[in-house]
């Protein structure tokens, strides 16, 4: 196949996420010139130029990109909010104002990353009422619950139409990939919940439910997200659609559990009658972290940074069977594949070398 010879330009919003970080990465890879919009800088890669913007703030988006033209949008930031109406004005808002502030380029497509609380519903209405029959596919309907999901998607189509991009969804199911300081980042989460066991010499003991423990679930790694934004972005195939985007196996924790322990060299321990989160499993642990830290020369002492507890609890903790179907970016031509065990331990080796969990 002959190389294309156009200009190939990205511009990666909330490129120093698990999601983003990956996209960047395989962007700057495939030889793109990339712009990493974050709130702080992040490593300089080759082709890679970062740009500070608050993506709540329209004026700021205006400024800093009223010069910058992007082909492509790769959209994977969000804001946590204190309530959903909160999460749709504000994430809604992003989307929005980002687009607005990008009327000059000559964008052709935007990616934007959403998840499986498409289906299930927001956080405040989350595995409530009745629920699509699992595995999750792509032409359901939405939910009848306002949900912040499909206001960014609303305000994507909106913008297509007005400026004449083609778009991409991507409903992740939990993302675990490479990120310091993230909200929601379970592959980093456990194995600080993993390093601590160790280091105390206590049971890793699973956190999460009977129904997350014995049933049957999947998961994303963030360089198989970030392939299928990049391939449907530049895929006719890719153009248009809604895709669910997960590894392609399917395990069981039960099975998981005592792969992860094995890796870290601690003893599992499965589920036992209740539920045992780790926001009170691990309540308190901040100056044992610190003092781990130390010991071993990590890069992060602050525990706030490394490990989201109450997002792991939330995942692990739910009473419904959780996977996806994805047959419909297989038959568009997208059939990379990972091994969950392998996503971890991957994740896991990375983080030991560079000192961010004690070997």
């Amino acid at each position: 196949m002959t190389p294309s010879l156009e200009p190939r330009t990205a511009l990666v919003v909330g490129a120093s996420g698990i999601t983003g970080s990956a996209v960047v990465d395989q962007l700057a890879a495939e030889g793109w010139q990339v712009l990493a919009l974050a709130r702080r800088s992040g490593p300089a890669l080759p082709g890679v130029r970062w740009i500070q913007a608050d993506l709540r703030s329209a004026a700021d988006l205006n400024k800093v990109l009223a010069s910058e033209m992007p082909e492509r949008v790769f959209f994977t930031a969000w804001s946590r909010q204190n309530s959903e109406e909160l999460n749709i004005e504000v994430n809604g808002g992003m989307v929005r104002d980002l687009l607005a502030a990008l009327a000059h380029a000559p964008v052709r497509h935007v990616a934007l990353v959403t998840g499986l609380k498409h289906y299930l519903g927001p956080f405040e209405a989350y595995g409530q009422g009745t629920m699509p029959d699992t595995p999750f596919s792509e032409d359901e309907l939405r939910l009848d619950v306002a949900n912040f999901y499909y206001a960014q998607e609303d305000e994507l189509f909106a913008a297509s139409a007005r400026q004449g991009f083609t778009w991409s969804v991507h409903r992740s199911h939990t993302v675990i990939g490479h990120a310091v300081g993230n909200l929601m980042n379970m592959g980093l989460t456990l194995a600080a919940q993993a390093a601590l066991c160790r280091h105390l010499g206590i049971p890793f003991v699973f956190p999460g439910s009977a129904t997350q423990w014995n049933g049957v679930t999947d998961m994303t790694d963030a360089t198989i997200l970030a392939e299928q934004m990049v391939w449907a972005a530049t895929t006719a195939a890719g153009a248009n659609e809604a895709f669910n985007v997960v590894n392609g196996d399917v395990f069981r924790w039960r099975a998981m559990w005592p792969k992860i322990a094995a890796y870290f060299g601690v003893e599992p321990v499965g589920f036992v009658d209740e539920p045992r989160p780790l926001e009170v499993q691990m309540a308190g642990m901040e100056p044992v972290w610190a003092e781990l830290a130390a010991a071993y020369n990590l890069v992060e002492s602050d525990l706030g940074r490394i490990a989201s507890w109450w997002h792991t609890d939330a995942d692990l903790g739910r009473n419904i069977e959780v996977f996806t179907d994805i047959t419909k970016s297989r038959l568009a031509g997208f059939t990379p594949h990972h091994r969950t065990i392998d996503s971890f331990t991957a994740l896991f080796d990375r983080y030991r070398a560079e000192k961010i969990i004690p070997e």
